[in-house]
């Protein structure tokens, strides 16, 4: 019964990646076309925001969402959640509505298929880099004077340790957020870790919980308030996560 049932996690696994990229083959001409010019992403977002559909009920996830407010389609935001699996990206985009870039690692461009257009679309970040530091607040600036929010995974990666709840923050989410005065939009990921973690042999189909936090404010915010606007953000996501285990 083991061997049978790593086999079928290991075909499911499988199945999740043939699901990220069969739309994205079909669809690759338009997406080709929506991402040549930045003025299209928008319209490359709907598409993108489909294709998340398609990912997670393809393999099984049902998307539960719960909002403690509306989030402003008239308003830029930096949207930040926990990480602990690689369908945050879907749940991420299935979520929101408002047409929002990733900052992400460079090495998720490595992936076939989806990294094609994850370096296309998203702002890449070489966290050894200080040239890259700053491309990224020139990239998000440009953005953010477009309209298009932005979305960064403040732990900065998949924690090792799988006991850990919530890793600490990076800093980078939220100096952008201040030097660019738009708010802090949390939102806790609830099942993702259970559902789709990165250790292979585990998860399963079945409801995937999103929580939408109240936004926090970065108006007249300086850099000095930076540490406290993390800690207020990470408390936030970890009462909801610890609030969940009980």
């Amino acid at each position: 019964m083991i061997i049978l049932r790593y086999l079928l996690l290991t075909l499911w696994r499988i199945w999740f990646y043939i699901m990220m990229a069969i739309p994205i083959l079909v669809l690759f001409p338009v997406l080709l076309l929506l991402t040549s010019r930045e003025q299209w992403y928008p319209h490359f977002f709907v598409v993108a925001r489909l294709w998340a559909a398609i990912v997670l009920y393809g393999t099984g996830f049902i998307p539960k969402i719960k909002k403690e407010a509306k989030i402003d389609s008239d308003k830029s935001y930096m949207f930040v959640a926990n990480h602990t699996s690689m369908a945050d990206i879907m749940l991420m985009l299935y979520c929101v509505k408002n047409p929002f870039v990733f900052v992400g690692k460079k090495e998720l461009t490595k992936i076939p298929v989806f990294g094609f257009f994850y370096k296309r679309t998203c702002i890449l970040v070489d966290r050894n880099s200080q040239k890259s530091r700053k491309e990224v607040f020139d990239r998000a600036q440009a953005r953010l004077n477009s309209g298009t929010s932005i979305c960064i995974f403040p732990e900065g990666g998949i924690s090792d340790d799988e006991s850990l709840i919530l890793d600490e923050f990076k800093d980078g989410a939220f100096r952008l957020a201040i030097d660019h005065q738009i708010p802090i939009l949390p939102l806790t990921f609830m099942d993702n870790k259970k559902r789709f973690s990165y250790v292979f042999l585990s998860g399963s189909p079945g409801e995937m919980r999103a929580y939408i936090h109240k936004e926090i404010p970065t108006f007249g915010l300086t850099q000095e308030n930076k540490r406290e606007l993390n800690t207020t953000t990470r408390t936030i996501i970890l009462n909801k996560l610890q609030s969940e285990k009980l």
